[in-house]
């Protein structure tokens, strides 16, 4: 969040939003732990992002206006010319027949009323205070569709690949989309982005232009561009509007061509908190207890694009400081972080995770994280780290954290070996987040719910219950949902685990044994989160049904 030179102690010390004690406490976090003081005082709850805004709002004299929660329409943000309100960083924010609010992140701007004076000429205004990043949000909407400007494109037949993945990248920041896919039919090309999770067609493209586009991505990822019957991997950044973006490259060939994905490493990522990603109370204490053991291991399953790296480094950054040495091994590196040893596996000079973790265990390390645990070299390597000393994260591919251990013993880790280093497993899924612009509420009768979930008085005992959903507007794209957060369900590693796991259990026993221990599964935290408005029912279905 950018404070644009605003004095920030100043501002919420004198409006006594944090005390000098936090705020002292937050500078000193920010000297030894590579975060901003901004970044702490938010992640440790000591402020929000509505009362900062309220502050800067206050320092300036004006109302604050959160557009994250409340986003104009189209049609309202509309009424700015868009070179006025991209020169001023202004937009509508509310209307009446006789007045009008707009807001902008500098308020003391003279020459921005007057030019609203000669848009609005028979409008009271009022100017607020809304952040930057909101107000770029809503200029969204003087975008037309991805394939109308294709069209636009196309017709000047002058720089078309790179004006082309100009606009297909500025549109993937703007919707936060987490990967582009090219996908070639026979006639056309299909662009296809994930957002929160599911997949959107955002345009076309005649198959004639499709061999530009793709060899200018071959080079920025470093490819060969004569290649076209193998896979290939690749890397670019992609700079748009000031920000960098870090793309990781996949090509393969089809029957129709060469299909393109861009995976985007969301920036965002970095100033995440354990707090942030839907953790319960208790789990999010069982977490940060089990981070703080000597040696042992904690590991984090659940399938491709489920957020299992985003919760390692948001648990890092609780234990980074000077006093520690964090290396890691992945393939690939997605996040840099400067305060880490990050190594990149490469199967070019046969640096393996197995070889490299070997390696890492001869660098005096004290946290070491593994990218993924893939095979039996790699287990086993991992396993004699957490034995020796050393705290070790690593992802795992299983369904669930009961699943887990018996797989960890199918590919070759002695049952006493993964009793005596697991100290925590957690298996987690996104659901997407309810749009809060336009959710609403709708009391249902429980019994309606019958067929849809399994000992349906479990969850939903009384007659009567409250559900919650998103009608649809410009702020979600009209899905309904805007943004994800995650489920989990954590297994702690008690005596009585340990011991059962001695004898190679089944996933059954270990979560029959778990779940005495008051262990909740996947659906269960959904469950909790379906009830508070936060997600709907139909998605904790699709993601994660009951058992």
């Amino acid at each position: 969040m950018n404070m644009e030179g605003i004095k920030l102690k100043e501002i919420l010390l004198k409006g006594d939003y944090v005390s000098s004690a936090d705020f002292a406490q937050a500078e000193k976090y920010s000297q030894s732990h590579h975060a901003t003081v901004l970044e702490y005082l938010l992640n440790s709850g000591l402020l929000t992002k509505e009362l900062l805004g309220q502050a800067i709002a206050e320092n300036f004299g004006v109302p604050f206006t959160d557009l994250s929660s409340s986003p104009p329409s189209r049609q309202q943000v509309a009424k700015i010319p868009e070179q006025i309100a991209r020169e001023y960083l202004v937009v509508l924010a509310k209307e009446d027949e006789k007045k009008i609010v707009v807001s902008t992140n500098n308020p003391n701007n003279s020459k921005l009323l007057k030019s609203l004076k000669e848009i609005f000429p028979t409008k009271n205004i009022t100017v607020s205070f809304s952040f930057s990043e909101d107000i770029e949000q809503c200029f969204s909407c003087y975008n037309q569709p991805l394939e109308a400007r294709f069209v636009r494109i196309l017709e000047h037949h002058q720089h078309i690949a790179p004006k082309i993945l100009e606009e297909i990248f500025k549109d993937a920041l703007i919707y936060r989309a987490s990967d582009i896919h090219f996908e070639p039919r026979e006639k056309e090309v299909l662009t296809r982005f994930r957002i929160d999770g599911v997949l959107q067609e955002v345009g076309k493209l005649p198959i004639a232009y499709y061999e530009n586009i793709l060899n200018r991505i071959k080079v920025q990822a470093r490819m060969k561009i004569d290649e076209h019957l193998s896979a290939q991997d690749g890397a670019l950044q992609f700079i748009q509007d000031g920000v960098t973006i870090d793309a990781r490259v996949s090509v393969v060939p089809t029957l129709n061509g060469e299909k393109v994905v861009m995976r985007l490493l969301s920036e965002y990522v970095k100033t995440l908190s354990l707090s942030d990603l839907g953790l319960s109370s208790k789990n999010l204490n069982q977490l940060s207890e089990s981070a703080k053991l000597p040696f042992g291991m904690i590991l984090v399953t659940g399938p491709t694009g489920s957020g299992k790296t985003t919760t390692l480094y948001a648990l890092l950054k609780t234990l980074d400081n000077p006093d520690i040495n964090i290396t890691s091994i992945e393939d690939p590196v997605e996040y840099r972080v400067t305060s880490m040893n990050q190594i990149q596996v490469n199967s070019a000079t046969n640096l393996t995770f197995a070889k490299g973790l070997r390696s890492i265990v001869r660098q005096d390390p004290d946290i070491i994280l593994v990218g993924e645990i893939r095979d039996k070299d790699t287990a086993e390597v991992a396993v004699n780290a957490a034995l020796t000393g050393h705290l070790l994260f690593s992802t795992f591919h299983a369904n669930d954290a009961a699943t887990a251990i018996p797989r960890l013993i199918d590919i070759g880790v002695e049952p006493y070996l993964a009793a005596s280093t697991l100290n925590l497993i957690i298996s987690q899924r996104l659901l997407r987040r309810i749009c809060e612009n336009c959710r609403f509420s709708q009391t249902i009768l429980s019994k309606t719910l019958i067929g849809t979930i399994k000992d349906l008085k479990k969850y939903f005992p009384e007659t009567k219950t409250t559900l919650y959903k998103g009608k649809g507007c410009s702020a979600c794209n009209f899905t309904g949902y805007k943004g994800r957060i995650g489920i989990f369900e954590l297994i702690i590693l008690t005596k009585e685990l340990r011991d059962l796991i001695i004898i190679s259990p089944s996933s059954q026993d270990i979560w029959k044994l778990a779940k005495k221990q008051n262990a909740r599964t996947l659906f269960e935290d959904g469950i909790e989160k379906v009830k508070a408005g936060v997600s709907t029912l139909e998605e904790l279905l699709r993601v994660s049904p009951p058992a």
